[in-house]
């Protein structure tokens, strides 16, 4: 089962398998044309954008309700825009793009004429041209190689076409990858077996550079957040490991014992500036406030932001430092910030920007020192839709200080779980029909639309935002769930949607939206506001296209802080690069980071001639590490986990005898596990080098 703590419930099949086995029809209805409306405050005329009505299982008969859930939005640097959706699991993704080169003009009111791009995770059992997916040599059985959740990155080279990765969540092993060189048009072949950890959730990605892109995802052994680096566009991610959760930190947060609150991850950002924060990598996560709430089931209250910079030497291992951001109230139904996923965003300049939502309001806050500090909490919703429920928030960031955070909002007051006060007239489960034999009790249901608020000074002392409704239409009645699937709301929109900007600074936002009927299917429709009637699930995209009223967008000025400096007599060792196996003539690989100061230690180790079989070391932070420092040399000890498994322990000697280290250097490893389990080797390193570095 794939699964998120949400405070002490911890039963989350994503959205795809809960709704994803969806709908079994054998019956096939005409598809019907989008109708857009007027476009409003200066976006394009909200679009559907179009999916098969159904999805045939091969040779069966039925088939299963396609629907568009939790939309991906990216633009590259060409200005390509890819918008991406989970049908749920087993059902696979979809892709979109609009390329002007390729795909032509905009439409009436600003409307992009995407070109449907298929299922680049190869669609699970699902693919109506293909009756069943025929060419699904990675998955004969038809278990699905994706579609529980689904996020998506742009690469930025210097010449030529960016590559565009995609990760796709499926129920078993854990995370699928692929990468496209051609917007789009084709990809590479999916990988299944892309995260290091079995067991998954929740992933997200982000690229700089021409091929590197970061992966994140939850550990359901420790409900640490790890982090891998790909160096080839995200077909593997074998180049770097980290935990984002650091070992201070991990007893408030992390999932050890079991029946932890644990938290909620959100998306891994990467600096793509020209400053010298560039490379920094930042996580954000949300959490109970102290080791006390996380072994009692307290709120998840508070909100947490990893930086790494030591990331930036690009070795093997990699380490992060967490500062909390915010520490709010448990609130009334002991939900906290825990309203599903906060967001991250990185601007020109190395600022940083987080939000979030308490559920009736959406937070903001920023950094200007590469997340060491964090402003005081800015409340950005209230201003235009104070007093009701305020949700799912995303954030972008760009230039110097240009910030755009958008956010689903209702009409009135109450929490979006409450089916009582959001739901008149209905009782307590989905899909029932009216109380007293009514057939149009939605009326009188909340209505939500699609809010975006923009600054052009994010990182001012009192920064200013413009504030407007972007949805053409009520996106939604009811309430919304963020429960995941320990809640007992609608979970129609599931749990998330998102915002970029492109080159030219302008917003586009993709969002899940079932105001219609699904009429492509027969059987659906009991009135429009009859909550029995079977809703039409779609991402729809909308796009800015008049110059922001905040103000000019600022491109020039002056780069973020730097963060203070490590204490005097701070001590820190890296290293990367091989020694030889316990095979004669092969090698082991290794990297590591271990710093004195607040300490703290990554490390990844493989050797394929191990004895005992091939071996796979990462360190664990679910305790914290030891170590000592004498001369040129550092002793460090953790927590590990062992291919995959947890419950071992590592020491590490390394020395930095002489620069280059290669014949010179040293490093010893030992690692000692369960049922007297014993590996040891080391020697003079073969390849790479060891540095000690000291304040």
């Amino acid at each position: 089962m794939i699964k998120v703590k949400l405070g002490n419930m911890k039963a989350r099949l994503h959205f795809g398998l809960a709704l994803g086995l969806m709908c079994l029809v054998s019956a096939l209805a005409l598809v019907i044309s989008h109708r857009s409306v007027l476009a409003i405050n200066g976006f394009s005329n909200n679009q559907e954008l179009p999916l098969p009505p159904l999805a045939p299982i091969a040779g069966s008969g039925v088939s299963f309700i396609v629907r568009g859930l939790e939309p991906s939005v990216r633009v590259g640097p060409d200005g390509a825009v890819y918008v991406s959706s989970i049908r749920g699991v087993p059902g696979g993704v979809d892709l979109h793009r609009y390329y002007a080169t390729l795909d032509g003009p905009s439409g009436a009111g600003g409307t992009y004429p995407f070109k449907y791009e298929g299922q680049p995770d190869n669609c699970g059992i699902f693919n109506a041209m293909q009756r069943g997916c025929a060419n699904n040599s990675l998955d004969p059985l038809g278990v699905g190689l994706g579609g529980g959740d689904v996020d998506i990155a742009v690469n930025y080279p210097t010449s030529g076409t960016p590559n565009l990765a995609l990760v796709s969540l499926t129920l078993a092993p854990g995370v699928t990858g692929t990468h496209s060189t051609t917007r789009g048009d084709s990809f590479s072949t999916p990988n299944p077996l892309v995260a290091l950890i079995p067991g998954d959730d929740r992933q997200w990605i982000d690229g700089t550079d021409a091929l590197t892109v970061y992966l994140n995802y939850h550990d359901a052994a420790t409900f640490n957040i790890d982090v891998q680096r790909s160096n080839d566009g995200g077909q593997t991610y074998l180049n770097g490991f980290a935990e984002a959760i650091d070992p201070q930190t991990f007893p408030a947060v992390g999932g050890v014992p079991a029946t932890n609150s644990a938290n909620i991850a959100g998306q891994i950002k990467v600096d793509r500036s020209s400053c010298p924060s560039r490379g920094n990598l930042y996580q954000i996560f949300v959490a109970p406030d102290s080791v006390t709430e996380n072994l009692t089931g307290g709120a998840l209250r508070s909100i947490y932001v990893g930086v790494s910079t030591d990331v930036k030497l690009g070795l093997p291992a990699f380490t992060f430092t967490d500062t909390k951001v915010f520490s709010g109230p448990a609130g009334a139904q002991n939900q906290g910030a825990g309203n599903l996923f906060p967001a991250l965003a990185t601007d020109d300049f190395g600022f940083v920007y987080a939000a979030w939502s308490v559920n009736s309001d959406i937070f903001y806050s920023f950094s200007t020192d590469q997340g060491t500090t964090w402003s005081s909490p800015i409340n950005v919703s209230f201003p235009v839709n104070g007093g009701h429920a305020n949700l799912f928030p995303w954030i972008a960031a760009d230039a110097n200080g240009h910030v755009g955070i958008v956010w689903f909002g209702d009409d009135r007051a109450g929490n979006s779980n409450d089916r009582a006060s959001l739901e008149p007239g209905h009782p307590p489960s989905q899909g029932a029909a009216c109380n007293m034999g009514s057939t149009s009790c939605m009326t009188q249901w909340a209505n939500w639309n699609v809010y975006y608020a923009e600054s052009v000074n994010g990182h001012d002392a009192a920064p200013s935002f413009v504030r407007n409704v972007i949805s053409d239409h009520i996106i939604h009645r009811g309430t919304i769930s963020t429960g995941g699937l320990g809640g007992g709301a609608d979970r129609s929109l599931a749990d998330l949607f998102q915002i970029a900007f492109d080159p030219q600074h302008f917003a586009n936002v993709a969002f899940s939206d079932d105001h219609l009927i699904n009429t492509e299917v027969s059987g659906s429709d009991n009135g429009f506001d009859n909550p029995t009637s079977r809703r039409k699930i779609r991402a729809n995209f909308t796009h800015q296209l008049l110059t922001t009223t905040a103000g000019p967008i600022v491109t020039t000025g002056s780069c973020a802080s730097q963060p203070p400096p490590p204490p005097p007599g701070a001590e820190k060792i890296t290293g990367g690069g091989q020694i030889a196996s316990q095979t004669p003539g092969q090698t082991a690989n290794f990297g590591f980071v271990a710093n004195s100061n607040k300490p703290n230690a990554s490390l990844s180790y493989h050797d394929d001639g191990a004895t005992g079989g091939s071996m796979d070391v990462h360190s664990a932070n679910t305790s914290v590490p030891s170590m000592t420092f004498s001369g040129n040399c550092a002793t460090f000890r953790g927590d590990a986990k062992v291919n995959q498994k947890p419950g071992y322990a590592y020491t590490v000697n390394a020395c930095d005898n002489a620069d280059p280290g290669a014949g010179k250097d040293t490093f010893f490893i030992s690692v000692t596990g369960p049922n007297n389990f014993s590996y040891s080797d080391g020697g003079p390193i073969t390849s790479g080098n060891i540095q000690i570095h000291k304040q």
